[in-house]
This record gives C-alpha cells, sequence and structure tokens, in this order.
C-alpha cells in the first residue's frame, strides 16, 4: 500500500472538519499547516454558543449567511486564542476562499494556500493573493477510503 502525500493527507484532514460545518448552504473545511504540523483546524459554523444554521435555517442578507464564521477565520482565530504563530503557514482549504478570508489569510502571514474546490473564486482575491506574494494552488482530494476496525464494510468519500 502507498502512502498518501502530504497534500491529500491535510486536504482530508479539512475534508473531515468540514463535516462539522453547522452551515445548510455549504460544508468547508481548513487546516494550517506549519512545518508539516496541523497547527489549527476550523469549520464554518456560528458563534460559540449560538443557534446554529441546521437549527433554525441561514440567516442570510444580501446573499450571504451572516451567521456563520467562515471555516479558514475559525482556523486563524483559533491560532490567535492559542498563541499560535501562522507566519510562514500552509492553509488547505475544501473550498477557495471568500474576499474577506483571503485578505485574513494574507495578514496572518500564510505563505500557501491549498483548496481542493472553485467557489465563487473572486477575481480581485485572486489578484490580492498575488500581490501579497501567496502561492494559490487546486489540489483536489483523491479516493480516501477508511477501514473501521470493527468489521464494518470501508467508507468512502466518493
Amino acid at each position: 500500500m502507498e502512502r498518501i502525500s502530504w497534500d491529500q493527507y491535510f486536504m482530508a484532514q479539512s475534508h473531515l472538519l468540514a463535516l462539522r460545518s453547522t452551515c445548510e448552504r455549504l460544508m468547508v473545511g481548513a487546516t494550517i499547516v506549519r512545518e508539516k504540523r496541523i497547527i489549527a483546524g476550523g469549520y464554518n459554523g456560528s458563534v460559540s454558543g449560538g443557534v446554529h444554521c441546521i437549527d433554525e435555517g441561514c440567516y442570510v442578507i444580501d446573499g450571504h449567511c451572516v451567521r456563520t464564521i467562515h471555516a479558514e477565520m475559525n482556523a486563524l482565530l483559533q491560532c490567535a486564542k492559542f498563541g499560535v504563530a501562522t507566519q510562514g503557514a500552509e492553509i488547505y482549504v475544501t473550498h477557495f476562499p471568500c474576499l474577506q478570508c483571503c485578505k485574513a489569510i494574507i495578514q496572518s502571514g500564510i505563505q500557501t494556500v491549498y483548496y481542493a474546490e472553485d467557489y465563487k473564486n473572486n477575481s480581485y482575491a485572486v489578484e490580492l493573493f498575488k500581490n501579497a506574494g501567496v502561492h494559490v494552488e487546486k489540489v483536489e482530494l483523491n479516493q480516501v477510503t477508511i477501514n473501521l476496525v470493527d468489521g464494518q464494510e470501508p467508507v468512502d468519500n466518493k
């Protein structure tokens, strides 16, 4: 059996995090990595202790759910909360970051953004990443199988 690559490993982690999302519109996960070590993870959902979209529906203003904190922001805030430096780190995200997350990623000092799926890729975000010298690369998640120990059938992600 061939070992999973680092990119696939971290992207799989982001997809796993997305399963915790409480958003009804799009499940997103993000993993921040520095020197091949996971330093934070996040998924899109409501503020701690708040009402969740899966319970009461999305709170949409101007086409955006304002109840939800994006996965990238949650991961970055986790680093801030616990004093973990993000300078020079990489972020693996299930979907292309929105404009606001793009700006936060740049300001945090993250140098590389890997994303699995295009999602309303904002041309200004692309320009900002380029001007800031942030490398952006699409890394689609390949087939991943998890073999359960209890004798159940393998679970495939696709």
